[in-house]
């Protein structure tokens, strides 16, 4: 083939082939009200990113990049919950600009530690914590993604596991479903041998309710699971609590136990609601 040629089909396809390279798939990570350490979780996950940066392009991702690359995007990454009208319409337009849709955190699928003024009166609580509360605009919720669009996964924890993360990227990238526990972390303590602090030694767990993914790491050193990684799938709250009243839960400690993290988590919220009214 002459040089002249060989020129010619660079110029058509971009190699000696005549092929276009694909385009990478286009990442984006946003935030809303959160404490950020989901996305810290995704930044400490630097080793294991690297593996895969090859095949993907970050386009978006303030915490980590002065790159802003508009979209649309193939995966876009929530981190935070809606808790001003400034966010209810952001994140319509996030859910349009992303191809898929992934929700990081406690905050992002269960409104997060913010959503315990949920129950609670949050005109009086600008009027104390502010000087100037006709300054504030705020919604009366704190509440999921879920709540306001579409989501295709949610991955739970407070903050994320990073391995999960990584799972699920690599799975979205090779189109396949990904490889996430839905068990609760008692099947994590009788993984690692761990006697049961609940019924050998009688300190309250939400263990048999709570979503696994973070390596039973509580009951481990001997402290009662307090349901970071929010419920798993088919919690069975009611028989759960009639076994820490056993143990001398009182209503108030068994509702309290439910308002954590994932407070809002309609799993939790009914169950302690239920507790509160007794």
């Amino acid at each position: 083939m002459s040089s002249e040629k060989k020129d010619g089909a660079k110029r058509k396809g971009g190699s000696k082939t005549g092929v276009k390279a694909a385009a990478k798939p286009k990442i984006a990570v946003f935030k809303f009200a959160s404490c950020d350490g989901c996305q810290l979780s995704l930044l400490d996950a630097e080793d294991e990113l690297l593996a895969i940066t090859d095949a993907v392009d970050i386009a978006y991702f303030p915490e980590a990049s002065r790159a802003m690359l508009k979209g649309p995007y193939d995966i876009g990454f929530v981190e935070g919950s809606i808790t001003t009208h400034h966010d209810a319409q952001r994140i319509q337009e996030v859910r349009r600009e992303c191809k898929t849709l992934v929700t990081l955190g406690a905050c992002a699928t269960a409104g997060g530690i913010q959503a315990l003024r949920n129950w609670k009166d949050v005109d009086e609580f600008i009027r104390v914590v502010y000087a100037s509360p006709q300054f504030i605009s705020t919604l009366k919720l704190s509440t999921p993604i879920a709540e306001h669009v579409p989501v295709d996964f949610e991955l739970r924890g407070c903050p994320i596991n990073k391995y999960q993360l990584i799972e699920l990227i690599t799975a979205t990238l090779c189109g396949r479903k990904p490889n996430i526990p839905t068990n609760s972390v008692c099947l994590a303590c009788k993984r690692k041998g761990n006697v049961c602090i609940a019924v050998a030694r009688g300190i309250p767990c939400l263990g048999p309710v709570t979503h696994t993914g973070c390596g039973a790491l509580c009951p481990s050193f001997d402290r009662g699971c307090y349901g970071c990684f929010g419920p798993m799938e088919t919690p069975n709250t009611a028989s759960l609590t009639e076994r820490l009243r056993i143990l001398g839960q009182t209503d108030d400690q068994l509702m309290r136990g439910f308002r954590g993290f994932n407070a809002w988590a309609w799993q939790f919220r009914r169950a302690s609601e239920e507790c509160e009214r007794k």
